[in-house]
C-alpha cells in the first residue's frame, strides 16, 4: 500500500512538472521572447524600402575617393543647379525590351587583385541631356547638385549582384544608359574605415542583344 502512494504521488510529481514546462514554453512563444527560426515575408518591407545607392543623383554628400570623382564635404559649396526635366525627351524612350545586360562589378588594386562588389544594388539610368548633366557635373566633376526629380525614377531599373559581384539585368530596352554601382572596401584600398566607391560607365543594347560589361576601376 506504501508503495501504491508512494508511486502515486512520485506520477504526480512528474505530471505537475512536464505540465509546468509546457504552459511555460506557451507563454514565452506568446511574449515573443523565444524564436522559431522562421520569417515573415511581411517584415521584410516593401521594394521601396530596399538599400538601393541613388545618393548620387540626389544631394551627394558623402566624399567619393575616386581622384576623378572627389567631392568635398564643404558647407559652403554652391550646388549646381540641374536642367529642367526634359518631359518629351523621356516619353520617346521605349518601355519594353528583350536586351540584357551582363557583367561583374569590382574594384581592381595595384596588383590587380579584384575587390568584389558583392550582394551590391546597380541601376541603368537612360543617357538623356538629364543623365548627361549629371555624369559630367555630379560623377566625374564631383559637384553637389539639387535634388533629381521625381519622375526620373520611373525610368531607371534595378537589379542586385551575386556574392561574386555577379550581375544581370534582363528585358532592357534598346537604348543608351549609364551602368553605376557601388562597392564597399576597406582595408584592401587601404582605408581606415570601409567606404562606399561609385562606379558608372556607359553601355548600349539593341534588339534583343545580350551585352557582357564590367563595371570596374583601379583603387591605388
Amino acid at each position: 500500500m506504501t508503495k501504491k502512494i508512494s508511486l502515486f504521488f512520485t506520477l504526480l510529481i512528474i505530471v505537475f512538472f512536464f505540465s509546468g514546462c509546457v504552459e511555460r514554453e506557451l507563454t514565452l512563444s506568446e511574449n515573443g521572447s523565444r524564436s522559431s527560426g522562421y520569417s515573415k515575408w511581411g517584415s521584410q518591407g516593401s521594394p521601396e524600402e530596399e538599400n538601393v545607392d541613388i545618393s548620387d543623383l540626389e544631394d551627394e554628400t558623402e566624399t567619393i575617393t575616386e581622384d576623378e570623382m572627389i567631392i568635398t564635404d564643404d558647407a559652403g559649396q554652391q550646388k549646381v543647379k540641374r536642367i529642367p526635366f526634359p518631359i518629351a525627351e523621356y516619353a520617346r524612350l521605349p518601355k519594353t525590351g528583350k536586351g540584357t545586360i551582363k557583367g561583374a562589378i569590382y574594384l581592381a588594386d595595384s596588383y590587380n587583385r579584384r575587390i568584389l562588389g558583392a550582394s551590391t544594388r546597380l541601376y541603368l539610368n537612360p543617357l538623356t541631356s538629364y543623365s548627361r548633366q549629371w555624369y559630367k557635373e555630379s560623377y566625374l566633376g564631383g559637384y553637389s547638385m539639387d535634388d533629381s526629380d521625381s519622375r526620373l525614377f520611373n525610368y531607371l531599373r534595378f537589379t542586385a549582384s551575386d556574392t561574386q559581384g555577379n550581375f544581370a539585368f534582363y528585358g532592357v530596352p534598346s537604348g543608351r544608359y549609364y551602368l553605376v554601382g557601388t562597392v564597399q572596401c576597406g582595408q584592401e584600398c587601404g582605408y581606415d574605415i570601409p567606404k562606399n566607391i561609385r562606379i558608372a560607365t556607359e553601355v548600349s543594347v539593341i534588339g534583343n542583344q545580350m551585352i557582357q560589361k564590367d563595371l570596374t576601376r583601379v583603387v591605388e
